[in-house]
Parts: C-alpha cells; structure tokens; sequence
C-alpha cells in the first residue's frame, strides 16, 4: 500500500513509499482510510519543532486525524464489525502514557491503518469522511479548550487569536455555548472575514494600535473573561493578557517553546488573572462532538479547504505551511 512515511534523524525528510498492509492483531482492526487531515503538528514533525517521544524505530507514517471503513478484523476482536464507519481516536493509552497516532505509532496517511478497536468512534451515514477525519484534534482541541480548560460560560467575553485550523473552530464552538461578544483577533483580512462568518461578533487586526481599547470598549470596559492563543506565538500572548478584565483566564493552545511574559506582573495579581496551559483533548470530547454533529448542532463542512490526493502529500503539506488559500484543514484522500 502507498504510505507517507516521515524519517527522523539527520536528514528529516517525508517519503511516499509502498509498503506492507499491516494485519492486525488481538485488539486491533483494519481500516480502509477514507481521509486523513493535515495538521500544523505534521508540519511541526517534518521540519523537527516536535519530534515523538515513544516511537519504536526512526520511521513513521503520518496522520492523526484519520476516519474510514473497518476492513478487517483482528483475532477474537468484538465490538466492531466489517463495514463500519469509524474515526479514529487520535492515540491511546498505554501503560499509563498516551500514545499519539501517527507520532508515536502509524497513522492514516496510507491506504489502510490499524487502530485499537478502544479507539473507533462510530459515525453517522450523513457525516463525510472527510469532514469526521480532523474532529479529533482541530476540533476536539479547541472544544476541551473551551469546555475543560477555560470553562467558558455563557455570556462571557472571549477572545480568540489567530483563527486557522484551530481557531476557525474555537469561534464556532464558542458560538455553540453562547459566550459573548466573541472577538477574533488576526493580522490577515481573510482570517478575519472568516471569522465573522463562522460566529464572531467582531474581528480585529492583531497589528491595531488600539486594539486592547477597542475590545474593552466591545466588552463594555470589563475585558476578556477568557482569552485563548490558538497561534502558539510569543506576542499574542503577551497582546492578550493585558485585553484580560477581573478574574480573565488566558488559555495556551497554540504550541511555541518561546518564553511567555507577562506585561504588569502587579495588575495581573490584582485583578486575580491565570495562566492555564492546555493541550489536546480527551476520548470524551470527540464522542461529544460526534455526538453533536449527529444531531446537526454542529457543521464542519465550511472547514474542508481542499481534498488532495495522498500521492500529493508533500505538496498538501507546502499548501498547509504556506498558508496557500488560507486553508482550515487540507484532506489526504487515498
């Protein structure tokens, strides 16, 4: 089968190789990948920003946001059944650690992938593969952001910078909750039209010199109760905080090994203000959001940008990095 395998060392590169379909075992299908997203992370992983922590070797097929058809079963494996249309959880735990799919173990940028049958999360007939491929992940993300970190209530101001992969999503999830007003926050004009049509009240340029009295007079001189970097860029973060008001919480999606600073350390402390990390999400977050697509509350269709065969991965992968037609998810379709 044809994989894009991503070698480590030296000389990191991403190769499209033929290689073995895999079989699986006791606790584990076959699946038929029916797409597969890419992810600022697999850009993080080829240009070596993020190397895996757990992977066996120095050879690895990229892709953790992966749905499809169970093709076959391991032995003795119940609880699912040839046919059915699954995504896959974007790792699993083991031994106490948590393995991420594609990173620490193959993933779907193939023809087929093994997953742990713990890990298949049934979809509905309505729901494209290729619109289910990156819920784990650039949805889910964002939506343990939001429900589990930040615990955004309704009502509350909030804040979103950068409004790519991630963000497009968090001011949609952020719709569905009811916080309000939501502001978006992006130095492109196009991230910001998108923005306003996917649920923001208001959308500003990052590079605005009166960008912070512009989202306290938005938030009626309260500022932010929550505020989320979903850029992982030193300057948002340090632009946030001082858009936070009493109590404000800024929540740290967006992944950068930069160090954070804190403008008016005093005020911060007076005004009781945090600093929450996050990162990911859990089985939990993306079966809720199965389970809210299926009762059409949410629509990802708006956030499939391209569909691109997986014999063009690398050029999918240059598109993503350069921000070619400021894409929202490129899918890999074998």
């Amino acid at each position: 089968m044809l994989a894009a395998r991503l070698h480590l060392g030296p000389e990191r590169h991403l190769a499209l190789e033929e290689v073995p379909v895999p079989e699986p075992g006791p606790d584990q299908v076959l699946v038929e990948v029916a797409a597969a997203g890419v992810c600022l992370s697999d850009i993080h992983l080829i240009d070596g920003t993020l190397t895996p922590l757990f992977l066996d070797g120095d050879v690895v097929t990229l892709g953790h946001e992966v749905s499809g058809t169970v093709h076959s079963l391991g032995p003795d494996v119940t609880g699912a059944k040839v046919g059915d249309r699954v995504l896959l959880q974007a790792g699993e735990e083991r031994d106490g650690a948590v393995f991420t799919r594609g990173v620490d173990y193959d993933g779907g940028w193939a023809e087929y992938a093994l997953a742990r049958v713990d890990t298949l999360v049934p979809i509905p007939d309505d729901l494209p593969f290729e619109q289910a491929c990156f819920i784990p992940d650039a949805v889910s993300t964002p939506w343990a952001a939001i429900t589990a970190t930040a615990q955004v209530r309704a009502a509350e101001p909030v804040g979103v910078w950068g409004v790519g992969g991630l963000g497009a999503h968090g001011v949609q999830l952020l719709r569905l909750i009811g916080a309000a007003p939501i502001i978006a926050v992006d130095p492109l004009p196009a991230a910001r039209e998108r923005a306003l049509e996917f649920g923001a009240d208001l959308a500003l340029d990052s590079a605005d010199p009166a960008l912070r009295s512009q989202i306290f007079a938005a938030t009626g001189g309260t500022g932010l109760a929550a505020a989320f970097d979903f850029a992982g860029v030193a300057a948002v973060r340090e632009q946030a905080i001082v858009c936070l008001g009493k109590g404000g919480r800024l929540v740290l999606v967006g992944l950068t090994d930069k160090p954070i600073t804190i403008t008016g350390g005093t005020a911060f402390s007076f005004f009781g203000q945090q600093l929450r990390g996050h990162y990911g999400s859990t089985a939990d977050h993306v079966t809720e959001l199965v389970k809210l697509q299926r009762l059409h509350r949410v629509d990802f269709a708006r956030s499939v940008s391209a569909v691109v065969p997986l014999a063009d991965a690398e050029k999918a992968v240059a598109a993503l990095e350069s921000k070619q037609g400021n894409p929202i998810r490129i899918v890999l379709q074998p």
